[in-house]
């Protein structure tokens, strides 16, 4: 077994990290040197190199290879380490090994549980994160089963659903998403998934001992390049949204296609602000925040519709002996007339059936024709009237079309 030295950079997050993997003689060491804070890597990386050479008695002649966490990450941190890996690489005539640094936050968790999948989700600021996932295989090498991509949030669990699980495998999730987004971890194990956060929390980033043993495995496979073809992960490509497009709603990777153009979910606490942000814009007399909550803990069923994690529209209902009463709907002005509703409305009907009920009925103002014309559309018809039902201000009212769809068991 030949003897080398792994020069490796971690510089991915808050952290500048480099470390010397030595395997002389058959026995492998690590040395470790690193930098608290996102700022600084550029002038703190080529130091701690040479900190850990003179420490092991080498010089970069002595190196055999130079790794890099590739990210995905911080666009500055890539740049330093990738820069820096391929610096020393043309000036030794070396190779390079980039390393993706999300499989190296799975890989920190093998000796728990290693088989089934390793899904990592890394904080991308901005409510999005970095996604993948891995297996180990059975001899021992991590490969990636859906390779790092930009979710918004909201598209976590869509995401998850899609992948490519075995029936019977678990799927653990790792990453400092998990500790950033509040309620995500709880809300990933009520979907099933096994929530892995890390004793240590530094494990929930991609350490630059980790790093160098992929490199080690990368090596021993053939898997070095040359430093002309080595590359950082960028996965927004795009860095930002502007302002507009955001107040639009729009989250996730601008250059990346929707995981699906309207995704809908059940209404949760942590939606309600968006709700009744909503419901202020589209209502002259709109609901509370508050009367959203306790139609919650009423029992009352609802849903929200998000288009690449920003939120589209939303419903709520509420079961009778024998129909289901849309106690309210509402799509973001800008988001009309662009599927939402329709899909809303349908979930509603879908869920009226599911329970075993025969109709679907609401009350809406006779004044909002263009209400009254997409309820119709979808089959509600004019069957009442509640007189004197809704507020119209300094003290009149205005009248309530009653409006409902009725179905038999075999429509």
């Amino acid at each position: 077994m030949e003897d080398l030295h792994i020069l490796a950079f971690e510089t991915s997050g808050d952290v500048c990290e480099a470390g010397l993997l030595s395997r002389t003689g058959g026995r492998v060491r690590l040395r470790t040197a690193r930098h608290e804070g996102r700022a600084g890597h550029t002038e703190r990386i080529l130091p701690l190199a040479e900190q850990i050479l003179a420490e092991a008695g080498l010089d970069r002649s002595a190196l055999s290879v130079v790794a890099f966490g590739q990210g995905p990450g911080g666009f500055t941190g890539l740049r330093v380490a990738c820069s820096v890996a391929q610096g020393i690489a043309v000036a030794q005539d070396l190779p390079v090994i980039p390393v993706d640094s999300l499989m190296a936050v799975a890989a920190q968790h093998e000796d728990d549980e290693p088989d089934g999948s390793h899904v990592v989700l890394q904080d991308a600021r901005m409510n999005e994160v970095y996604a993948a996932s891995y297996q180990c295989t059975d001899g021992g090498r991590w490969q990636a089963a859906q390779a790092p991509r930009l979710l918004a949030l909201a598209d976590i669990p869509l995401w998850l659903e899609k992948g490519p699980w075995g029936a019977d495998a678990p799927v653990r999730v790792h990453g400092d998403a998990l500790l950033v987004f509040e309620g995500l971890a709880e809300q990933l194990a009520a979907l099933g998934y096994r929530i892995c956060p890390a004793a240590d929390p530094g494990h929930a980033h991609a350490q630059v001992a980790m790093v160098a043993r992929l490199a080690l495995s990368d090596w021993e496979a053939g898997r070095a390049v040359g430093a002309g073809q080595a590359a950082p992960i960028y996965v927004r490509d795009k860095v930002a949204f502007t302002i507009q497009e955001r107040q639009a709603g729009l989250g996730g990777n601008p250059q990346a296609p929707a995981l699906n153009a309207v995704t809908l979910h059940a209404m949760r606490e942590s939606d309600l602000d968006e709700v009744a942000a909503i419901e202020r814009q589209v209502q002259a007399f709109p609901w509370q925040r508050n009367h959203f909550a306790d139609g919650l803990r009423a029992g009352y069923s609802g849903w929200v519709v998000r288009k690449m994690g920003g939120m589209a529209g939303f419903a709520m209902v509420m079961d009778a002996p024998d129909m289901a009463h849309l106690l309210v709907i509402g799509v973001r002005p800008d988001a009309q007339r662009k599927g939402a509703g329709a899909q809303l409305l349908a979930q509603c009907e879908a869920h009226a059936r599911g329970r075993g009920l025969g109709a679907l009925t609401l009350e809406v103002r006779p004044s909002n024709t263009g209400a009254i014309g997409f309820y119709r559309h979808h089959g509600f018809q004019h069957v009442g009237t509640r007189k004197d039902y809704y507020p119209l201000g300094r003290s009149l009212r205005e009248d309530a079309w009653i409006m409902t769809k009725t179905w038999t068991e075999q429509s």
